[in-house]
């Protein structure tokens, strides 16, 4: 190997080592990225960075979709089994997803609160799904706690969704100025249909029509330019925001 070569792929390594101590991975990653530069990197891209990308996100999004429309609660039969069978962290986090997907907040809170006392306690991707989990529960202020500590212990932690979460949470706290300044940000920061579909729910639901209609228009202009397999993708996300204003229109 040359040394430009060497080169190349130490930088890689070392861009990856930066993201797993600033996102709170295991500390054996760093050490795999440097004994092994070219195989650690790629390794660490495929276990630990592409999940989190909009890209994986998406795309997984999609395929449960799929296979949620032939199959409604196969996913919840699944993971029940897998968790019966053996209680490990990981099945009892499946099945927690699959409770949460299913509607049964309250089931899917009680695996949530038990995965934060344990050996993964402060594992970000525990904390998030366990205060949308809270969240939907009703308890938004347990929420906020959490969504709180993730962003002082992991603050490049999936940050478009963890602020548009704590948006949410907000309003259901009752702070809507709050939720309103979180929503802004995140429009300002991200500017994805994600966060614009959220905040029209959110307005409308508030009662604020004008910024629910403008950021539906905003949605409207960006989809002329999508392909129909993007306007599929994103059909029940715009069918919420368009349920949502006709629910405020009608309770104006």
């Amino acid at each position: 190997m040359s040394l430009v070569g060497l080169g190349l792929h130490i930088l890689i390594a070392l861009i990856f080592a930066v993201h797993a101590v600033r996102t709170g991975r295991p500390i054996f990653w760093v050490f795999i990225l440097f004994s092994f530069p070219l195989l650690g990197s790629l390794v660490y891209f495929i276990v630990e960075y592409l999940p989190g990308t909009r890209l994986q996100r998406g795309v997984g999004t999609a395929a449960r979709s799929f296979a949620h429309s032939l199959d409604p609660g196969r996913e919840l039969r699944q993971a029940r089994r897998a968790f019966e069978l053996s209680a490990t962290v990981q099945n009892r986090m499946r099945l927690a997803n699959a409770l949460l997907a299913a509607g049964d907040a309250s089931e899917a809170a009680e695996h949530f609160e038990a995965c934060l006392h344990g050996p993964f306690a402060n594992d970000p991707e525990i904390r998030l799904s366990a205060a949308r989990a809270r969240l939907e529960n009703g308890k938004p202020m347990a929420a906020l706690e959490l969504l709180i500590a993730l962003g002082q212990r992991n603050p490049e932690f999936r940050p478009e969704q963890v602020s548009v979460l704590r948006a949410q949470v907000l309003a259901a706290a009752g702070r809507p100025q709050e939720a309103r300044d979180e929503f802004e940000a995140a429009l300002a920061r991200f500017d994805s249909v994600e966060v614009r579909a959220k905040y029209a729910i959110w307005a409308a639901q508030a009662g604020d029509l004008d910024t629910a209609q403008r950021m539906r228009d905003e949605l409207a202009r960006t989809e002329q330019y999508w392909d129909r397999h993007t306007r599929s993708f994103h059909q029940d996300l715009f069918r919420s925001v368009d349920a949502a204003l006709a629910a405020g229109r009608r309770a104006g």
